[in-house]
């Protein structure tokens, strides 16, 4: 049995812009609904969703006959839950709240086998097909992919150092957050984050490393891609959920 393709590493290393929508409603039945919508890619959170472990599990389960990659966030960049979600069958990790580069080499050494890295030996896991994928300690490393998020001004102080780490496959930038840690808490689209997200599309790129992003404003997200996102999250499964069905009431509720 052969180790399955990863489609979005590919894409990424080919320079081919892959289209995503973040989920985090937890649930294996949300994630098949949207799995055929024609997103390139699905981001599964355990880290700000009630999601976990086994729920991802589930999803990675539901989305597999459709033409969609799976993209998995942690809850932090824990070897032991980057260990386990490998395990499941997940193949690209998107770490939160990476500072430095010191922080990027912990990640890249919980995603590979010794000697170069930590990660735990299992023969009989999903990753491996239960044991019938042969050669799969030395051949997983070929489709597993590193991505990064940076998202305060620490890590874009050290974003070139951060990039430049081997084994990392992308960077994330994180809108939220970094508004927050500029001072600008609940306000992602304040010019000044904007301006310094797209200073940091231009840094990653000069370093070879494909950037990503979430923005539900699609305005700036056409932007981003414009100036060379290579991964690009337009929505969210729960506020679309929210703002659809708002919106639908208020055409039937009486003033």
């Amino acid at each position: 049995m052969e180790l399955p393709p990863n489609n979005f590493k590919r894409a990424l290393s080919e320079r081919r812009h892959q289209l995503g929508l973040w989920c985090s409603l937890p649930g294996a039945y949300a994630a098949e609904a949207v799995a055929g919508s024609g997103f390139d890619w699905l981001l599964f959170d355990t880290e700000h969703s009630p999601g976990d472990p086994l729920t991802v599990l589930a999803q990675l389960q539901a989305v597999a006959p459709y033409p969609v990659s799976a993209v998995v966030r942690p809850a932090s960049n824990d070897a032991v839950l980057i260990k386990r979600l490998l395990d499941f069958g997940a193949q690209t990790l998107l770490i939160p709240y990476v500072q430095n580069a010191e922080e990027a080499k912990a990640a890249v050494s919980a995603m590979r086998y010794p000697p170069g890295g930590i990660r735990g030996v299992s023969g009989v896991t999903r990753a491996t097909r239960f044991g019938r994928v042969p050669n799969y300690g030395m051949r997983a490393e070929e489709e597993l992919c590193l991505l990064v998020q940076i998202e305060t001004q620490e890590a874009l102080d050290n974003l070139e150092s951060i990039a430049s780490v081997e084994g990392v496959d992308g960077v994330f930038i994180g809108p939220a957050d970094l508004a927050a840690s500029l001072g600008h808490v609940g306000d992602p689209g304040h010019p000044k984050v904007k301006a310094l997200i797209e200073e940091a599309i231009a840094r990653i790129g000069a370093c070879g490393k494909p950037a990503g992003i979430l923005t539900p404003d699609n305005a700036f997200a056409a932007r981003c891609i414009e100036l060379g996102t290579l991964f690009t999250a337009v929505g969210v499964d729960a506020a679309m959920l929210v703002k659809a069905t708002e919106a639908l009431a208020r055409q039937f509720v009486r003033a």
